[in-house]
């Protein structure tokens, strides 16, 4: 385990959270994470952000989040209906949950920082019922080839300060690779340096 300083360990997580409060993030949350239902495992919880766009029809959301500074930030509840449950934990671990026992798994600019994302995809896999879905918003690899070329040149510096952020994973490979099809997909910049904004925005369901 990497030792954490006083600025990953108190400095990061509010910087995180305050740059995930952004208008344009705020905007692609609002239009994915109410299609959330059922027994939600939200990955990458942070300081739950997300919570107050699930819906009623959301029972409980188990969240996983490894940062215990983000973990203080979330709210007790996720919503005026829902249980919530964090389990403070690498994505990457065995999720204390059964096999497809979810009925709908959230990840939002998550995935960039996972040290080993191809395993955390497939805990999401194991534990997301048959027919759940896999909603996603992450930033990642440009199709455009002086963008991709500057991710790969950043990408190194830039994990550094920016609690393991790699800039250029490319998303749907990553997702498909461990065993989901993509039912919906949209790719676009969102408001930003280009090397950064990237996004990858869907849903998948277990292949």
């Amino acid at each position: 385990m990497i030792e954490m300083g006083p600025y990953e360990r108190h400095i990061l997580p509010r910087l995180i959270d305050l740059v995930m409060r952004n208008k344009e993030a705020t905007r692609l949350r609002a239009s994915l994470v109410p299609k959330a239902r059922g027994d939600v495992l939200e990955v990458g919880i942070g300081s739950g952000l997300n919570l107050p766009f699930y819906g009623a029809q959301v029972n409980r959301v188990f969240g996983v989040d490894p940062s215990h500074a983000l973990r203080r930030m979330v709210p007790h509840a996720a919503n005026n209906n829902a249980s919530l449950e964090i389990f403070t934990q690498p994505a990457e671990q065995e999720l204390p949950l059964p096999d497809a026992s979810i009925d709908t798994a959230v990840m939002t600019w998550t995935l960039c920082s996972i040290p080993q994302p191809a395993q955390a995809l497939r805990q999401i896999r194991r534990v997301l019922k048959q027919d759940g879905q896999f909603l996603f918003i992450e930033h990642g690899r440009s199709h455009d080839r002086n963008v991709e070329a500057w991710q790969d040149r950043l990408t190194p510096i830039w994990k550094r300060i920016a609690g393991g952020c790699h800039l250029n994973r490319k998303v749907d490979d990553l997702i498909a690779t461990a065993g989901f099809r993509m039912t919906e997909l949209n790719t676009f910049y969102i408001v930003g340096p280009r090397f950064v904004t990237y996004t990858y925005q869907g849903v998948a369901q277990p292949a």
